[in-house]
């Protein structure tokens, strides 16, 4: 069982650290199958989302030198959702909950990808310009 997790665990590494993968891949076999391109883009991102978050707590955890990236990306989906939750409430008079978990999530598609790209940035000249000696 323990090799079994690791193999996972590599896996998800693996894919969290190039998100385009698993997103061209799950856009490729869900266009194939179902034949809907809209249906496929949405699905793809919601899936390379898990992944998303995955790396960009990471590299939240290495720039800020601790363990606060899974929580501080949580704290900003949990108030985004409150603030999505209150629109919903002052226009309907309710809240849909899979409507408010679903435009999150989605949201937070389009966040970590920007901050993906940026963190990435940051390690990349961190690193061709840090202060290490060679």
């Amino acid at each position: 069982m323990g090799s079994l997790w690791e193999a996972l665990v590599s896996a998800y590494a693996f894919l969290a650290i190039v998100p385009v993968l698993p997103f061209l891949l799950v856009f490729g076999v869900a266009s194939v199958r179902s034949g809907d391109r809209q249906r496929a883009i949405r699905l793809a991102m919601d899936i390379t989302t898990a992944f998303l978050i995955g790396i960009v707590a990471s590299l939240i955890n290495k720039l800020l030198g601790n363990h606060f990236g899974p929580y501080l990306i949580l704290l900003f989906m949990l108030l985004g959702a409150g603030l999505i939750g209150n629109a919903q409430y002052r226009m309907r008079g309710k809240v849909n909950g899979m409507r408010l978990f679903r435009a999150i999530w989605r949201l937070s598609f389009f966040a970590m990808s920007v901050l993906y790209i940026l963190l990435m940035l940051v390690e990349l000249v961190k690193s061709m310009f840090g202060s290490e000696p060679v």
